[in-house]
């Protein structure tokens, strides 16, 4: 990454990066693989030209608004989040001509939030997910059995970039990372950077299944370690239960990053998630703006990283669950 571009992006998000950095050296310490943070954090965004964030993120779908009490967050990712634009207007009091910043103006922060999960849009009140929960919960769910990551079979379900990025720097510590997507709903980072989307998988085996066949249950059976980024009950509706994945057999670890927790039905990405943990910057008014791109997403796929390599050293059998929003928190608290 080009200096200039780099001192762009790193400058104002570097008051930040502490526990970050601390986390990058153990996990280093444990695999003995370095973590290049500024690749982790910014290549998506040298790769693809993307300007540096504001009031909107650097990908241009999420919007910071100014509400009666403060700040909040509306990721507009999705052609269905722009249909449902009309409906949120509608929701906070707006008339048909109305936008959503202009009816943003009359209503709590947290009401913003709400009535746009409730239609289904990824939202957060600014800093409303600060000292709410750890960034990693770890629950014993089987026996332990200690061991490296080398000749592991990571079975990967996730998508976009938090998931994929823990499997990427597992699988430079030498585990044997397996991508699994649904025929009917493949990973939407295949419609971002091809070269981003090839250094996150490198070197990784790509299974597409008919998730409906019974076949994702067979592929987890033969997994040590289990990334996802799904509701439990999504999950367990394809008959795979961490629960019973992990009291199968000694060592294996079970990975769920959420955007809230997985006793949250909230969804989130990276900006809105960010924003929720009052990961952001300040304009010279002194109001909040966007840092980085999407910068929860990578910021969690390195802790999940280093959750994993602890929980290995430690014996695994673990249920480890970490969210994006407390991730970003951890962040935007050690400032």
């Amino acid at each position: 990454m080009e200096n200039g571009t780099l001192r762009g992006w790193m400058e104002p998000v570097e008051p930040f990066l502490g526990p970050l950095h601390d986390v990058a050296k153990a996990f280093t310490g444990l695999t003995g693989v370095p973590v290049d943070l500024p690749a982790a954090l910014f290549l998506r965004a040298r790769l693809t030209g993307l300007p540096l964030p504001g009031r909107v993120s650097a990908g241009g779908s999420c919007h910071l608004l100014e509400t009666a009490d403060g700040w909040a967050a509306v990721n507009l990712a999705r052609p269905d989040d722009l249909a449902a634009v009309p409906a949120l207007v509608a929701l906070l009091g707006g008339t048909g001509t109305e936008e959503p910043h202009e009816a943003a103006r009359r209503a709590a922060a947290a009401d913003v939030a709400a009535h746009a999960q409730l239609l289904g849009i990824a939202a957060a009140a600014h800093g409303s997910a600060r000292g709410t929960r750890a960034p990693v919960r770890a629950e014993r769910g089987g026996a332990a059995s200690p061991r490296g990551p080398a000749g592991l079979r990571i079975v990967d379900f996730s998508a976009l970039w938090a998931g994929p990025l823990c499997a990427r720097l597992l699988g430079a510590a030498g585990a044997r990372v397996v991508k699994v997507e649904s025929t009917t709903r493949p990973d939407g980072a295949r419609r971002g950077s091809p070269a981003f989307y090839r250094w996150l998988h490198d070197g990784h085996e790509s299974l597409v299944l008919d998730f409906a066949s019974g076949a994702p249950a067979e592929v987890v059976a033969e997994a040590d370690i289990v990334i996802e980024a799904s509701r439990p009950r999504a999950l367990r509706r394809l008959g795979i239960h961490a629960e019973e994945f992990l009291a199968a057999r000694p060592g294996r670890i079970w990975l769920s990053i959420t955007g809230y927790g997985r006793d949250e039905d909230r969804i989130a990405f990276g900006d809105d998630a960010a924003v929720a943990g009052g990961l952001t910057g300040l304009d010279r008014a002194g109001d909040p703006v966007f840092l980085g791109d999407a910068l929860a997403d990578p910021v969690t796929g390195v802790f999940a990283a280093h959750a994993v390599a602890r929980s290995l050293a430690d014996g695994g059998g673990e249920l480890l669950s970490l969210s994006l929003a407390a991730c970003a928190a951890a962040l935007a608290d050690s400032r």
